[in-house]
């Protein structure tokens, strides 16, 4: 199969990423471009008659796949706004003391609850950092003074936060592999919480269960701020109401019910939380919530265009046969390998470069459930050396020096998870005959 070009496009992305420092959906865009002109897509357009060919520019191309993830793009930021919302008004530091003071005795309920604490923002903008730049800092303390060191904490919050990445209602990773293939975002509720749950109360235990028997609650309670819940009590909870109705009812009630759309349903949540709780700087959140959005938002676009190109000159299609003429065994080995591996790069990147063309060459199975179970995959990429994301951002919230420390205790739940996708996907017709006879 001849897929030189594509090597070209990925070895010329590395170089510009890793070795000029470009940023990462900059140097996708780049690629993309260089790829195309190597492949003789015109730079201008052609005319053929006297008149112009519409379309045979390959700025034409780069345009259109600079939008094709529109609206991830628009949830992610909405989602943002969100979070930094309900982290000024003071219900993230709300909820951690009602975790703390409600399971403080119940080891094993507490470290699931801490662990879905901490990948909530995952689940809402589909990133790794952000659930361990917000949740995972406010929950680091506690689980410190609870007995954690801090390699265990660290992992702990690292895994978290890449369940949250898998879990629903939003996840980037499977998004970007449904805009590849022309597949809508839908039905994905149950895949995602059958490859999530499960491995989110599994790892908590397995890092966090033994430290929680023997710690003290109430040394943790002392490092949570309660100020905000003393002053507006359970109505700092309803802007989450608010959007599990929004979210909800359409689902419930399909007939009479309409779906507003994430970005809207996470929107009205974020306008509540301003009047539910302290008093936010709205100017100020909304700039912070951007500037953190601005660089997924760049790496978006440039998956677009990478992906664009890719299905323009034909080189989607030949990495889909390659991988169609692999033995059975080789196929799903080499899933399991590089999917994680280039995720170290680029966990988006991975799903869009690699993701798409899995998920078409293993059409043969339920899409929905093959789909969940490569986004996990991808998601494991941020664990993944050298830049390790989300081990490296776990480590400075937990005061650990050395992120490959943190890295090491994330190793086996990381197998755990690669492991639970595999079943997943190889089982997946079983599981979609055995809920439809339910």
């Amino acid at each position: 199969m001849n897929l030189w070009p594509l090597g070209l496009m990925v070895l010329l992305f590395i170089l510009l990423f890793a070795r000029l420092r470009w940023p990462l959906g900059l140097a996708l865009a780049a690629a993309a471009l260089a790829g195309g002109l190597l492949q003789g897509v015109p730079l201008t357009t052609v005319e053929q008659g006297g008149l112009p060919i519409p379309g045979s520019s390959i700025w034409r191309h780069l345009v259109e796949g600079g939008f094709v993830y529109i609206d991830p793009i628009l949830i992610m930021v909405t989602a943002f706004f969100f979070m930094k919302v309900i982290e000024e008004n003071g219900l993230l530091s709300a909820l951690t003391w009602w975790i703390l003071k409600g399971l403080g005795r119940r080891p094993a309920l507490l470290a699931t609850a801490l662990g879905l604490f901490v990948a909530f923002p995952g689940m809402l903008t589909g990133l790794s950092t952000a659930s361990v730049l917000t949740t995972g800092a406010i929950a680091a303390p506690p689980l410190l003074r609870m007995g954690l060191d801090r390699r265990r904490a660290g992992a702990f919050v690292a895994v978290a936060s890449i369940l949250g990445v898998v879990a629903p209602p939003v996840n980037l990773p499977a998004m970007i592999i449904c805009a590849g293939v022309d597949m809508p975002y839908l039905g994905f509720m149950l895949p995602l919480l059958v490859l999530a749950l499960p491995l989110l109360v599994v790892c908590s235990l397995w890092l966090a269960w033994k430290p929680l028997r023997s710690g003290d609650p109430a040394a943790a309670l002392e490092a949570v701020e309660r100020g905000p819940l003393d002053r507006h009590g359970p109505r700092l909870l309803l802007p989450l109401l608010l959007i599990a109705l929004l979210m909800g009812g359409p689902r419930l009630f399909p007939a009479w019910w309409a779906s507003p759309g994430m970005p809207v349903v996470l929107l009205a949540g974020s306008l509540l939380g301003l009047v539910t709780g302290d008093r936010v700087r709205v100017g100020a959140a909304a700039w912070a919530a951007l500037r953190q959005a601005l660089p997924v938002m760049g790496i978006l676009v440039g998956v677009g265009c990478f992906i664009q190109i890719l299905t323009l000159t034909g080189q989607r299609g030949e990495l889909v046969l390659t991988v169609l003429q692999l033995p059975a065994w080789a196929a799903w080995l080499g899933i399991a390998v590089s999917l994680p591996a280039f995720g170290a790069v680029s966990a988006l990147g991975s799903a869009s470069v690699l993701g798409v063309p899995f998920l078409l060459a293993l059409l043969g199975r339920p899409e929905i459930w093959v789909c969940a179970g490569l986004s996990l995959l991808a998601a494991l990429g941020d664990l993944m050396p050298p830049a390790s994301l989300a081990c490296n951002f776990s480590a400075q919230v937990t005061g650990e020096p050395d992120y490959f420390r943190v890295l090491r205790r994330c190793l086996a739940p990381a197998l755990l998870c690669a492991l639970w996708a595999l079943a997943v996907m190889a089982a997946s017709p079983w599981l979609v005959q055995l809920l439809q006879g339910s």
